[in-house]
C-alpha cells in the first residue's frame, strides 16, 4: 500500500518534530492506512558515539514512538494506547545507515479487538523491531510492550 497525501504529511511532520529529529532518525515511509512504517538512522555527526558507531540512544529514540502511534491510528478514537515498557538488545555496532520496518497487520487489530471483546479490560501486546544494516545484519532489536483498552472501560493495569 502506498503513501497518501495525509500519511506523507505525517512523515514530514515526524521528520521536522524536534524530539524525533534529535534522534537523528528519519521516517522514510508511512502506509496510507498506517499498517507499515519505515525509518532509517544514518551514521553521521549527530548519531556517532565516542567509538565511531551509532549511539544506542539514537537507535532506540528513532524506533520508540511507532508501534504506539500506529495502533492509535489503526484502532481509532475508541481506544487508549500507551507505551508500557521497552527492552533494547544491541547485537553489533551500527557502522553505517540502519533501517527498521514496523508492521501492524489487520490480523493483529482483530486479535486486539477480540481480546477486548472477550471481557479483558485491557491488553498488553508485545512487538519487536530490528535495526538492520545494509547487508541485512541485525544491529539492535527493540521489544515494545503496548497497553491497549477501550475508552469506555475502567483502567486496571
Amino acid at each position: 500500500m502506498g503513501e497518501s497525501l495525509r500519511s506523507r504529511m505525517m512523515r514530514w511532520g515526524f521528520n521536522l518534530f524536534p524530539a524525533f529529529r534529535g534522534t537523528g532518525g528519519r521516517v522514510t515511509y508511512i502506509a496510507s492506512d498506517w499498517s507499515e512504517v519505515r525509518i532509517r538512522v544514518p551514521l553521521n555527526w549527530r548519531t556517532r558515539n565516542y567509538v565511531g558507531t551509532i549511539y544506542g540512544g539514537s537507535m532506540y529514540g528513532a524506533v520508540d514512538p511507532f508501534y504506539m502511534v500506529m495502533l492509535i491510528k489503526r484502532l481509532g478514537p475508541g481506544y487508549i494506547v500507551w507505551d508500557k515498557a521497552a527492552t533494547v538488545h544491541f547485537k553489533k555496532p551500527g557502522r553505517g545507515t540502519l533501517t527498521a520496518r514496523f508492521a501492524v497487520p489487520d490480523e493483529e487489530l482483530r486479535a486486539i479487538e477480540q481480546a477486548l471483546a472477550n471481557g479483558a479490560p485491557s491488553v498488553d501486546r508485545v512487538y519487536q523491531v530490528e535495526l538492520t544494516d545494509a547487508e541485512g545484519a541485525v544491529c539492535a532489536t527493540v521489544e515494545k510492550v503496548v497497553y491497549i483498552r477501550r475508552k469506555n472501560s475502567q483502567a486496571r493495569s
